[in-house]
């Protein structure tokens, strides 16, 4: 919790500065406010953070994804002798890289969640009609009335609603309106994964019963380097995937996000069910749809959002 000096330096209020001071000493209060106040107007427009960083790690991913692709069609598949096992695996692999990436570009075009930057002006705070010695948070960085739930993030350079972490690899906030898609990237990232160690392991079985030379259509030493990359490819991101999926999950679960977790914030939401929470962000009701990333979530009714005042 802040002090009440450090409350009173990032709030606008709709009286003189004595009146910040006793409003920050009495008991917090909150207002409900319309969810459409505070969405930006960029959720319609493209979204894209501009970050050498995140653009870097971004194109890092889409080419090892594509060196999987590369190994697992040219080194294990194309050149195995039972064609029923090629196109099993080329159309399971295949399928998973396409949900992958197209998880991947939504999770890193999707506006996460911004709030619209620089509308804690005084006319604006003076058009919500507040009662003598109510205050509004606003954020000092980008100028902006601060929702319940809301962290500013200082590479996208906004406030992202129920913001959990700023991912370098998706090259976006990870918040309210894209943590499904990110979730989804990391489950088909980690299923890829799985799938590219049981192929390989099978692979080198079967070289190693057979001769090299009619097993790949590389050389037995490129054969060798390829797969030893392409097995510790795997196995690292199986780890970080599961990870990341499973810590992605159990903030869902009990509805709470990672920035929240770490900064050990008092909860003044209310408590709902793992399954109304899971239903929240993958969409209402439960479909198929939940594991696709070109269905964007129905979240029902607009959630009412809070000003802490």
């Amino acid at each position: 919790m802040k002090s009440p000096v450090h409350r009173c330096r990032d709030v606008e209020h709709s009286r003189g500065q004595a009146g910040v001071v006793s409003s920050c000493l009495q008991a917090e209060q909150r207002i409900p406010i319309s969810k459409d106040v505070i969405t930006s107007s960029s959720a319609s427009a493209t979204w894209f953070i501009r970050d050498a960083c995140g653009i870097i790690c971004a194109i890092i991913t889409w080419l090892l994804v594509f060196f999987a692709e590369f190994v697992v069609l040219f080194v294990i598949l194309l050149p195995s002798q039972n064609l029923t096992y090629s196109i099993v695996n080329g159309s399971l692999f295949n399928t998973l890289s396409f949900l992958a990436l197209a998880s991947h570009l939504r999770a890193m075009f999707t506006d996460p969640g911004a709030v619209p930057k620089g509308n804690a002006t005084k006319e604006y705070i003076e058009s919500l009609q507040l009662k003598p010695g109510q205050v509004v948070y606003k954020c000092p960085k980008c100028c902006s009335i601060k929702p319940d739930r809301a962290h500013h993030c200082s590479v996208c350079k906004r406030c992202i609603r129920k913001m959990d972490h700023h991912c370098p690899w998706v090259n976006n906030c990870v918040g309210e309106n894209n943590q499904k898609y990110f979730v989804l990237f990391t489950m088909y990232i980690a299923l890829i994964s799985l799938h590219t160690l049981v192929m390989v392991a099978f692979h080198f079985l079967y070289c190693f019963e057979d001769d090299w030379t009619k097993c790949s259509s590389f050389s037995p030493p490129a054969t060798v380097i390829l797969l030893i990359l392409l097995c510790f490819e795997g196995l690292l991101f199986l780890i970080f995937t599961s990870v990341m999926f499973g810590t992605q999950l159990h903030s869902i679960c009990t509805d709470e996000t990672g920035i929240e977790q770490l900064k050990k914030e008092e909860r003044r939401w209310a408590k709902k069910t793992k399954w109304m929470n899971m239903k929240a962000v993958f969409g209402h009701p439960f479909s198929l749809l939940w594991f696709s990333p070109f269905s964007t979530p129905d979240h029902g009714k607009a959630e009412t959002y809070q000003y802490v005042v």
